[in-house]
């Protein structure tokens, strides 16, 4: 968990069927809301990272942006 010196503070809007489960599920736990969220991102990101398909889609990503980035270096 990161420490309160190395927080962003960003807005999520859901439905409010996703917010009242997620609700719910902070209630049971004992947690927040926002340590729901957190933790759900973070297990989602690094499924993401465990993907190959994910790595593929990746990799061409930064590939493309590397070409846009030399076009603007060459001008």
């Amino acid at each position: 968990m990161a420490l309160l010196d190395d927080t962003k503070n960003m807005t999520l809007r859901m439905n409010k069927d996703l917010a009242d489960k997620a609700q719910a599920l902070a209630e049971v736990e004992g947690a927040t809301v926002s340590d729901v969220i957190r933790e759900a991102l973070s297990e989602h990101i690094e499924r993401r990272r465990q993907d190959p398909e994910f790595q593929e889609r990746l990799r061409r990503n930064i590939e493309r942006h590397e070409k846009l980035l030399s076009m603007l270096a060459d001008s």
